[in-house]
């Protein structure tokens, strides 16, 4: 996927009082009496599925009508080495949906990685107040001959591209575990406005947004500016703050679309760091039920079962050792690509948000563990092996002659 970045620049620095202004308690917000107009706004969802070990983009084209995403047209400095994973692009069913209460464009795809990851991507452009954007995703929307919410359709959507491309996945989840990340991007999109007097002016409503509480929610003024407290700016009139699910961006010019892939490559890292996690924490339960049988005293049953299947276990946890290393290795190059430009920042903090060091860390802590705990198994049963080959090669080869030599003397 071609990528690009918007040049080695820092975000902005605010002037002193815009920067007091996002964290300071109260002085500011709209005018008694007025009410929140209505605004044209661009909503896109992200839903990012974990599907199986890889997929066979080859047999996917195959398939379905799935093409490569071409990516977009560099514009602004980039540096020659970036590149993020490359997907196959898939144009959902979107002409069936009818309009979600007059919205001006309904706009739906997947993309569908290597690597065993399936992302369906809505994007809803409507007119709204910012009150209302926090529930779009529960309004009602056509689709065929019934009423779906958005994250229904989504849902529904993603379960019939999985049933269209699953014989090109390898070792596929059952479809009731699939584990998915999702993320919410909300865009104001209308006329020129001050980027940093709305964020400023609408501060409570934004903060309760990006948390996902109710705009009537009264947040302390903490809790505000930890989640507005570090806004990213490249020009002078846009802006975007980012928190664990949901992030605000504000451009009249439309331009975020690079953005939008930052935000989508670091939920499918942080996917797949937290599927790698929890099947290494499944390994790690049936390694504690594995010991309790090798090291339970007159379970000799257990141990003959336990001793067959430790070279396929040991066999299937260098193979998650490798998938591990390869998820790791990608997100050292992500951030390496990125570096001190302008979307290196943003990756920067969103892998910060997500506590993707944290994630890293447990995967490499329970790999280790785990290699650990069958390295040692694989080694008592070696010795157990060892034990029995050196009585048997006592019985042979002294006690069995020795038993001749006394049937001999006893017949003479």
């Amino acid at each position: 996927m071609s990528q690009w970045s918007r040049g080695p620049q820092r975000p902005r620095t605010w002037p002193p009082e815009m920067e007091r202004s996002i964290s300071l308690d109260g002085d500011y917000g709209l005018p008694a009496g007025e009410e929140d107009p209505v605004r044209l706004f661009e909503a896109i969802y992200f839903y990012i599925y974990d599907v199986g070990r890889s997929i066979d983009q080859k047999k996917v084209a195959a398939l379905i009508p799935a093409h490569d995403d071409l990516g977009l047209v560099k514009r602004r400095d980039t540096p020659a080495s970036l590149s993020l994973p490359r997907p196959l692009v898939v144009q959902l069913n979107e002409d069936s949906v009818v309009d979600i209460e007059e919205a001006e464009s309904f706009q739906a795809q997947a993309k569908i990685y290597e690597d065993g990851a399936v992302s369906v991507i809505l994007r809803v452009r409507k007119r709204m107040r910012l009150s209302e954007l926090h529930a779009l995703h529960g309004r009602r929307l056509g689709a065929g001959d019934r009423d779906v919410t958005i994250d229904q359709y989504a849902q529904e959507s993603f379960l019939r591209l999985f049933a269209a491309i699953k014989p090109a996945v390898i070792d596929p989840w059952e479809a009731s575990i699939f584990d998915c990340e999702t993320y919410s991007v909300f865009c104001h999109i209308d006329r020129e406005e001050d980027p940093v007097r709305f964020l400023v002016e609408h501060r409570r409503e934004i903060a309760a947004l990006l948390i996902g509480e109710s705009p009537e929610e009264v947040l302390h003024d903490s809790q505000i500016t930890a989640t507005l407290g570090r806004p990213f700016s490249y020009r002078h009139d846009d802006i975007a703050v980012f928190d664990m699910d949901r992030c605000l961006i504000i451009d009249a010019r439309r331009d975020y679309e690079d953005l939008l892939l930052i935000v989508e490559n670091a939920n499918y890292q942080l996917l797949e760091l937290r599927v790698l996690d929890k099947l290494l924490d499944r390994w790690l339960d049936e390694a504690e039920e594995d010991m309790r049988l090798l090291y339970t005293a007159g379970d000799r049953k257990g141990m003959r079962r336990l001793g067959g299947s430790v070279q396929e276990k040991f066999a299937h946890i260098q193979s998650l050792r490798f998938d591990a290393l390869f998820i790791l290795e990608n997100l050292e190059n992500s951030s390496k690509i990125i570096g001190d430009y302008y979307l290196g920042q943003i990756y920067d903090r969103l892998c910060a948000i997500f506590n993707t060091e944290g994630w890293k860390w447990s995967v490499e802590r329970r790999l280790d563990t785990l290699q650990s705990i069958y390295d040692m198994v694989k080694t008592d049963t070696s010795e157990r092996k060892i034990l029995w080959l050196e009585v048997t090669f006592i019985v042979v080869c002294i006690i069995f002659p020795l038993i001749q030599i006394v049937q001999v003397m006893l017949t003479k």
